[in-house]
């Protein structure tokens, strides 16, 4: 860094001393600019907040969460991307229907009917997929780029203005001592990204308009996927009722036992080839006290070192969805992300997936 470089660092600390420390008064923006400033910082922490909300409703499983997030936006538009690359539930609990559907076979009413429902489920989880995708690519990416560079380029030039007030409210504190051309310059600067960061977030408010079109964009997703939902539940509905209407009619078929034929027992035979079994013996008080002397041990968990990240179990969790990883009360495990406020990433055993926060007590915490 230049000399000039490290006077200028100089001042800006020594004014942001006197400030903070000795209560100096520096130069005042307009009621307007705050104002402005405050509805950008009010929209920045909506989208924000919002973007995370959104990707918790489509997606409540922290393991398809994280793949819905990494999808390649660029490559579904091009239709290189039929779906989101994880499973929906519809389709798990679809594909299980049809499993025992066909185990049923075709003679049982539950059999056939469960093939049905197994159809409509898959096509329910096709639906939810370009749900997804939709949203993902209309929704969320518009309001992702929002946060990655407009909002940031104002992050940017606001925090470049208050360096320059700092500058300029130290030499105007200094006039007399400092040449009345630096100063000039000082103020020059000031207004100048004044005028910048100005423009920038008036341009932003300006044009809240393409905020509501995603916003938009959004609803009209939701909606495509109600609607096609809906008529894929009210066919499976008809089907269902048709099902149950003509196995009422039909005749129910009564049950005759078959008539059991005599069995002879015939001679007891010896299991031990024809030798007679001797009677076991009984056990004696005393006996019965010398097995019990020893009680069972039961191995203990092996603790790994707690030189890295890493927390106990509190309770045993039973994982419910793909990429989730179960532990017994009392299990220490490997802690190696944390997804979100509610949810970590661990390894256990050699394996590795997703768990509630609440079920466990932090020992080594991440690192920030």
């Amino acid at each position: 860094m230049s000399v000039a470089g490290l006077k200028k660092q100089f001042y800006k600390a020594s004014q942001l001393v006197s400030e903070k420390v000795g209560g100096a008064e520096g130069t005042k923006l307009d009621d307007d600019f705050k104002e402005m400033e405050k509805k950008v910082d009010v929209t920045s922490k909506a989208v924000a907040e919002v973007l995370v909300r959104t990707i918790e409703y489509l997606q409540p499983n922290p393991a398809s969460r994280a793949k819905l997030t990494m999808l390649n936006t660029v490559s579904k538009i091009r239709g290189q991307v039929k779906s989101p690359g994880y499973p929906q539930s519809e389709g798990l609990l679809g594909e299980s229907m049809i499993r025992h559907g066909k185990e049923l076979g075709g003679e049982s009413n539950f059999g056939d009917a469960l093939l049905d429902a197994g159809e409509s489920m898959k096509r329910l989880a096709e639906v939810k997929d370009s749900l997804d995708i939709e949203v993902k690519q209309n929704f969320i990416d518009p309001l992702q780029n929002l946060c990655d560079k407009d909002l940031k380029e104002i992050q940017h030039h606001l925090k470049k203005l208050e360096g320059r007030r700092l500058d300029f409210d130290y030499k105007k504190k200094r006039q007399g001592k400092i040449p009345d051309e630096e100063l000039r310059q000082a103020l020059e600067k000031f207004e100048e990204s004044k005028e910048v960061a100005e423009t920038s977030m008036h341009n932003l408010l300006e044009t809240d308009v393409e905020q509501v079109s995603q916003l938009s964009a959004l609803v009209d997703a939701q909606l495509d996927y109600h609607r096609q939902a809906m008529q894929i539940l009210e066919e499976l509905a008809d089907k269902l009722k048709r099902r149950v209407r003509e196995a009422s009619s039909r005749p129910r078929r009564e049950y005759k036992p078959k008539p059991r034929e005599p069995y002879d027992l015939g001679e007891p035979e010896q299991s031990n080839g024809g030798f007679p079994c001797a009677p076991a013996p009984k056990a004696t008080a005393s006996s019965s006290f010398r097995s019990s002397d020893k009680p069972i041990r039961t191995p203990s968990r092996s603790m790994p070192p707690l030189d890295q990240p890493s927390c106990k179990a509190l309770y045993d969790f039973e994982p419910e969805n793909d990429g989730e990883l179960g532990f017994h009360e009392g299990d220490v495990i490997t802690l190696t992300n944390q997804i979100d406020e509610n949810w970590y990433e661990g390894m256990l055993h050699g394996q590795s997936g997703f768990f509630p926060l609440s079920y466990v007590e932090v020992l080594v915490p991440l690192p920030q």
